[in-house]
C-alpha cells in the first residue's frame, strides 16, 4: 500500500533498470513519488512498476547531447513545473578481458570520455538544465558517488574512480552555488552492495574489510536516497554518507 503523503512529488532518475536504481524507484513510489526514469534501453514489456512506460525516458547519457532532449522530456511531464528531486545515479565501469580492472595503463581514450560522459559530466548538464524546475520546487539533488572515489577498489577501474572522486567535488560545487535557491545537493557512496554486478572475490571483501561481515542491501542505499531527497534532511546540504558497513574506516 503506498505511504500516505499529502501530495505526490516528482523525481528524475538515471540508471533505474537493476540494483540500487530499482530499490529506489520501488521505494519512492511507496511514498506516493512520481519517478521518471532514463535508460539506454527501450522500455521492457517485462517491467512490472505502476505506470513504467509512461515513466520511462530512453537516453544514453554517454552522448552529452541527450541531456537537454531529457530535460526537455521532463519538464513537458511536469504538471506544475516543479521537479522536487534529482538522483544522478546512472554509472559505467568497464572492464578488460575477462573482468579485469582497467588501470591506467589499459585505459584508452574512448574509456576515459565514455565514463566520464556517463558518471561526471552528464549528472552537472542535467542538474543546469532542470536547475529551474528544482529551484521551483526548493528540491534536492542526490549523487551516486562510490567507496572507489576515495579509496583504491580492486575491481573498479582507474576512470571509474576518478569520475566518482569527481563526483563528489561536483557535488560541493552545486551544494554552494545551488544552495541560495534552496536546492539542497549532496551524495551516498555505497560500497559493496548486494547487486547483480558484484565481482568474483567480493567474499574476501566482506570477511576482512567490512566490520558488519555482510553486504548491503539495496533498499538500505535506498532508504538514505529518500531520506536525504526529503524533510527530514532539509539542513544536509554538501555531504557524503558512506553506505559501506564501516568498509572505509
Amino acid at each position: 500500500m503506498p505511504h500516505a503523503d499529502v501530495s505526490t512529488r516528482y523525481m528524475l532518475l538515471t540508471g533505474a533498470s537493476r540494483g540500487i536504481g530499482h530499490a529506489t524507484v520501488k521505494l519512492f513510489q511507496e511514498h506516493n513519488w512520481k519517478v521518471f526514469t532514463v535508460s539506454r534501453q527501450p522500455f521492457s514489456e517485462d517491467c512490472k512498476w505502476p505506470a513504467a512506460r509512461e515513466s520511462h525516458i530512453q537516453a544514453d547519457l554517454a552522448d552529452l547531447n541527450s541531456v537537454e532532449k531529457i530535460a526537455e522530456e521532463v519538464r513537458r511531464r511536469l504538471p506544475d513545473g516543479k521537479l522536487h528531486a534529482l538522483v544522478n545515479n546512472e554509472g559505467i565501469s568497464p572492464k578488460g578481458e575477462d573482468r579485469t580492472r582497467l588501470g591506467v595503463l589499459k585505459s584508452d581514450t574512448r574509456t576515459w570520455s565514455t565514463v566520464l560522459n556517463v558518471n561526471l559530466i552528464s549528472n552537472a548538464l542535467l542538474a543546469r538544465a532542470l536547475f529551474p524546475e528544482l529551484a521551483r520546487a526548493k528540491g534536492a539533488i542526490a549523487n551516486v558517488t562510490s567507496i572507489a572515489g576515495f579509496k583504491v577498489h580492486p575491481f573498479a577501474g582507474a576512470a571509474y574512480a576518478v569520475s566518482k572522486a569527481a563526483l563528489f567535488a561536483l557535488t560541493r560545487e552545486m551544494a554552494h552555488e545551488f544552495g541560495p535557491e534552496g536546492v539542497r545537493v549532496n551524495a551516498i557512496a555505497p560500497g559493496e552492495i548486494d547487486t547483480s554486478i558484484l565481482s568474483p572475490g567480493t567474499e574476501d571483501i566482506v570477511n576482512h574489510e567490512i566490520p558488519l561481515h555482510r553486504l548491503g542491501n539495496p533498499r538500505e542505499v535506498a532508504e538514505t536516497i529518500h531520506f536525504l531527497c526529503g524533510p527530514a534532511a532539509s539542513y544536509i546540504n554538501g555531504a557524503e554518507i558512506h553506505i559501506n558497513g564501516g568498509q572505509h574506516v
